[in-house]
C-alpha cells in the first residue's frame, strides 16, 4: 500500500492524553471488579475497535479471540478485561522465553504467554493504571501463576534494561501512544538481537489524513490515534525491525482495519535504536 503523505501524525498534548486514557482504563477495571461490562462506547475494548458486548451475558468479542482452552483455568476478570486481538496466536512462543506484555490491562496475555514459556521462563505486564495493576496482579494469583510480573510504567519509556527480552506483544495499545516515535525505539532497545513482536493493534488505509482518522472515532476509541500500513512499517524498519508483515483481520470503521503486526529485529539494530521512527522519507515496502 502506498501514502500520499509522510509526515508524522500530529497527536495531541503527550501528558493530557495520557491522563485521558489512564482514567478510561482506570474505570474499565474497576467496572470489571465490580462484575459489570464495561462502557461499550468508553474504551479500545468497546464497539469502536469491534470489542463491544456480544450475544451472551459478561462476553465481549475480544474475549472470543482466544480459543477456549486458553481461557480454560483463567479468571474470569481476566477474560472480561481483555483487548481486541489475540497477539498469544501470533507471538510463537517458546519454553525458557522471556515476553513483555505492552498495556497489560486485566492480564490475559501475559498469564498465556507465562503458560507458555514455562517455568524457566518469565512473563512481564506492563501497564500505567494502579487500578488495573491491581486488577492483574489479582488474576495472577488466583490463577497461580509464579512467572510472572506487573511493573508499573509507560510504553513510550519502558522500564527494564536493554536486551533483556525476547518478545514483545500488545494488544491494542500503541495506538493509544502520544508518541509512537518514542514507543518503537523503546521496543527495539529492549528486544534482544533477533528477538520479535506479536502486536494486534488497529490500523489505517493509507490515504487517510489523521484529521479522516479522527472523524471516525475518538482516541480513546483505538480510532484516532491508529498509524496507517505505510506508517507502521516505516516506524519499525527505521529503528531496525526487518520482516515487517501487518495482517488486517476485520474493519472496525471507514477504512479502519484490527491487524495483526510481526516483526523481527535485526541483529546490527543499535545504530537503529538511536534514530526517530519517522524520519518523513520515503516507505521502503
Amino acid at each position: 500500500m502506498s501514502t500520499s503523505h509522510s509526515e508524522v501524525m500530529h497527536e495531541p498534548a503527550g501528558d493530557s492524553l495520557r491522563e485521558t486514557v489512564r482514567r478510561r482504563y482506570a474505570d474499565a477495571a474497576l467496572a470489571v471488579v465490580q462484575g459489570s461490562q464495561p462502557d461499550a462506547t468508553a474504551d479500545c475494548c468497546g464497539t469502536g475497535c469491534g470489542c463491544g458486548p456480544v450475544d451472551g451475558p459478561g462476553e465481549s468479542f475480544g474475549a472470543r479471540l482466544y480459543e477456549e482452552v486458553d481461557r480454560a483455568g483463567l479468571p474470569d476478570a481476566a477474560v472480561l478485561a481483555s483487548g481486541c486481538g489475540n497477539p498469544i496466536a501470533v507471538a510463537d512462543l517458546r519454553e525458557g522465553e522471556t515476553v513483555l506484555d505492552l498495556g497489560s490491562g486485566g492480564g490475559i496475555d501475559v498469564l498465556l504467554s507465562a503458560r507458555r514459556v514455562g517455568p524457566t521462563g518469565r512473563a512481564i505486564g506492563l501497564d500505567m493504571t494502579d487500578e488495573m495493576l491491581e486488577l492483574a496482579r489479582r488474576n495472577a494469583a488466583e490463577a497461580g501463576a509464579s512467572n510472572v510480573e506487573f511493573i508499573k510504567g509507560t510504553i513510550e519509556s519502558i522500564p527494564l534494561a536493554a536486551s533483556s527480552v525476547d518478545v514483545v506483544i500488545s494488544n491494542c495499545v500503541v495506538n493509544l501512544a502520544a508518541d509512537k516515535n518514542a514507543v518503537f525505539r523503546e521496543i527495539a532497545r529492549v528486544l534482544r538481537p533477533t528477538g520479535r513482536i506479536g502486536i494486534s493493534d488497529v490500523v489505517a488505509r493509507d490515504d487517510l489524513t489523521p484529521e479522516q482518522r479522527a472523524a471516525r472515532g475518538s482516541y480513546v476509541g483505538c480510532i484516532a490515534g491508529a498509524l496507517s500500513f505505510d506508517e507502521y512499517k516505516r516506524g519499525l524498519r527505521n529503528v531496525g525491525f526487518e520482516d515487517v508483515s501487518i495482517q488486517p483481520t476485520h474493519e472496525v470503521a471507514d477504512g479502519m482495519f484490527a491487524a495483526i503486526i510481526r516483526a523481527r529485529l535485526t541483529c546490527t539494530a543499535s545504530e537503529g535504536k538511536k534514530g526517530s521512527a519517522f524520519d518523513g522519507s520515503p516507505a521502503r515496502l
